[in-house]
């Protein structure tokens, strides 16, 4: 098991993994707070999507653990 804070743990979301009519292939990775701001802020921007806690909520189910 790992010694790592959670401030220390990356987590991502790649919009790879969740193909749209724009094949985007952004990955986002740092501190989940640090991506879920960054991926909100694409989602609203370059996916037209609206800034509601539903998509905060959504962006935070897609969040992955990275591996070192």
């Amino acid at each position: 098991m790992s010694t790592e804070s959670a401030a220390q743990r990356r987590t991502y979301i790649d919009c790879r993994d969740y193909p749209s009519e724009k094949n985007c292939t952004l990955k986002i990775s740092g501190a989940e707070d640090e991506v879920l701001a960054a991926a909100t802020q694409h989602a609203i921007a370059a996916h037209g999507h609206d800034d509601t806690p539903e998509l905060r909520e959504q962006l935070r189910g897609l969040l992955r653990d990275e591996t070192a």
